[in-house]
């Protein structure tokens, strides 16, 4: 799964990377996040249904689907992180993966070994030249009874490549910079683009371990990565 991520961009740096027109103009958000939580609301990137053009706007992370009826419906419902391996059955993503695909951005992510006891040494993963990136998403909009519409999004994961599965078996989606028009176009829904939910090449990856203090979502700052400490990656991974 993926349950904390980050990012170190601003909301310019973001548009300008991935080309995409801030909506609203003004679109309010901190100049970096470096520990995301669920239901926090964050920039996703998607295909604009008037211009066709890249829209950036900001969204809950925990998708809430449209056909939801009351918003503690989904409450104790896990739905940040939707898999690969059921997105074309499960009702929450079906119909989402055919017509509301979208980029999260990214600069890192973390994750906690699956085995063990308490207290787990969280990690950090990122690319290794630390550059932006983009996880697979889908979105969802949800009207509740007074009109108001909620706009939502959830991380794809798949099977962890090498790397990822020294601690945990699963990983989210990430997509090569040559795939975000297909995975945005939402013209397309035949010819849907499920080959895209694979492992990214572990070589192109670095990991290191990150500050336990990310585990409260209070805890914001550079300082939860560490990077002045980073580690080679066998030397940082548990055999």
């Amino acid at each position: 799964m993926c349950g904390r991520y980050g990012r170190r961009s601003d909301k310019q740096k973001i548009a300008e990377h991935f080309r995409a027109k801030p909506s609203p103009a003004e679109l309010p958000m901190p100049d970096a996040d470096y520990n995301i939580a669920p239901t926090t609301h964050q920039p996703i990137i998607r295909q604009s249904r008037e211009t066709g053009e890249r829209e950036m706007i900001l969204a809950r992370w925990g998708l809430v689907p449209f056909f939801t009826k009351d918003l503690n419906d989904v409450k104790g419902l896990s739905t940040i992180n939707a898999r690969a391996e059921t997105i074309t059955k499960a009702p929450t993503w079906r119909e989402p993966f055919k017509k509301r695909r979208c980029l999260i951005p990214a600069s890192f992510f973390y994750e906690w070994p699956k085995e063990g006891k308490p207290p787990k040494q969280p990690y950090a993963f990122e690319l290794g030249n630390s550059s932006l990136f983009a996880f697979a998403g889908l979105w969802d909009a949800w009207k509740d009874k007074d009109g108001h519409w909620l706009q939502s999004y959830a991380i794809v994961t798949t099977e962890a490549n090498e790397l990822m599965a020294k601690i945990h078996p699963r990983m989210p989606v990430i997509l090569h910079a040559r795939d975000y028009d297909r995975w945005l176009d939402r013209e397309e829904t035949e010819r849907l683009p499920i080959d895209l939910l694979r492992p990214f090449e572990s070589e192109e990856m670095e990991v290191y371990e990150a500050n336990p203090k990310v585990g409260n979502v209070r805890n914001n700052g550079p300082e939860m990565l560490k990077a002045a400490e980073k580690a080679a990656v066998d030397g940082a991974l548990p055999l």
